[in-house]
């Protein structure tokens, strides 16, 4: 009996901590708009994603503490400029996109929004425009 309690616990315990945190604010777009028709005929998502305007806050807010120049805490690179980050764009959003725990997810800190993700994804498929 002590055996299958200390089994449904674990399940338990293993259950919880694997979860994911999603909330509200993964609809909110990286400008803070909620990506809702504002009835002046232009998409919303639409909107240019350049490194100037919103990579470089992700950047700096999440990453800049490890990869500075030099890096810190064991970070192999820096990623305090743009060419820095272009050049290695699609490692950077390979490891934002695995989960926290997951071998290689970036930051360690946890998992960033998936809207966070997704500007960075669609950085990328517009080219990685600077400004």
């Amino acid at each position: 009996m002590n055996k299958t309690k200390i089994l449904l616990i674990g399940c338990f315990l293993a259950l919880l901590t694997s979860c994911t945190y999603d909330s509200e604010n993964d609809l909110i777009a990286p400008d803070g708009t909620d990506n809702e028709d504002d009835g002046s005929g232009e998409d919303p998502t639409d909107s240019a994603i350049t490194y100037d305007d919103t990579i470089k806050a992700i950047v700096d807010s999440n990453c800049i503490s490890c990869h500075s120049s030099p890096p810190r805490n064991g970070a192999p690179f820096a990623l305090v400029n743009f060419s820095q980050v272009s050049a290695r764009a699609n490692g950077i959003l390979s490891a934002i996109s695995r989960q926290s725990g997951a071998a290689g997810a970036m930051p360690p800190a946890g998992r960033l929004p998936q809207s966070t993700i997704d500007a960075f994804d669609e950085w990328i498929e517009k080219g990685t425009p600077e400004n």
